[in-house]
């Protein structure tokens, strides 16, 4: 009898890079533990509550690699899951900041090489999480699309029987109008008149000044 040997295949892994990130490897590789080993909504979900500033940079390279996956390997996102991520070190760039007494202190500017690898779960990882999902009452949850706000609905019929009213009050508006500036460039008339008639009563009663004559 001869034994046969099966070897199982490793799942194929797609990768993502971001080289020379301004940033401290140690500052990323606190990030990158938080999602190692994650499926992708489980991934997302952690660097949007992250609060490292670094975090956003780790999503767009988690995104890449989603998308690697998808288009080459035609592997969908549900089955994906971070398999390996690491942050290797960057060359330096190095300063000078002046100092007291004529000197001079360095500073060193880290930078990072960023690298996330996704792979696809095995069969029977696969097959364990699709019988989760139908045994679970409540359906896998999804974000809810945003929509912007619909403005109210006007009745058209409406509007169409009360057309006649208002080229009626149309019509009356001008009248309206003219007969209310009568009034009032009247009443702007007597006001200047009457101011007039003040300003001519003080310059009458406002006694002269007379200088007196001096003596010979």
């Amino acid at each position: 009898m001869t034994d046969t040997m099966t070897t199982e295949t490793a799942p194929r892994e797609t990768v993502a890079r971001l080289r020379h990130l301004q940033t401290s490897p140690s500052k990323v590789r606190q990030v990158l533990a938080l999602i190692r080993g994650q499926d992708m909504d489980s991934a997302r979900d952690t660097l949007r509550l992250c609060e490292r500033g670094v975090a956003r940079e780790v999503g767009k390279v988690l995104d890449s690699a989603i998308a690697n996956a998808e288009h080459n390997d035609h592997v969908p996102e549900d089955e994906l899951f971070v398999a390996r991520a690491f942050a290797d070190d960057g060359p330096t760039l190095k300063r000078w900041r002046p100092r007291a007494r004529g000197r001079g202190v360095r500073i060193r500017k880290r930078t990072t090489h960023l690298t996330i690898v996704v792979a696809r779960f095995g069969e029977d990882e696969l097959e364990r999480r699709r019988q989760r999902e139908a045994a679970s009452p409540t359906p896998t949850r999804r974000r809810p699309a945003r929509r912007r706000p619909v403005a109210d609905e006007h009745d058209h019929d409406e509007h169409d029987h009360d057309e006649h009213d208002h080229d009626e009050d149309e019509d009356e508006a001008p009248a309206k109008r003219a007969a209310k500036k009568a009034p009032a460039k009247k009443a702007t008339k007597k006001a200047a008149k009457a101011a007039t008639a003040k300003k001519t009563t003080k310059k009458k009663a406002a006694p002269r000044k007379r200088t007196p004559k001096k003596g010979n």
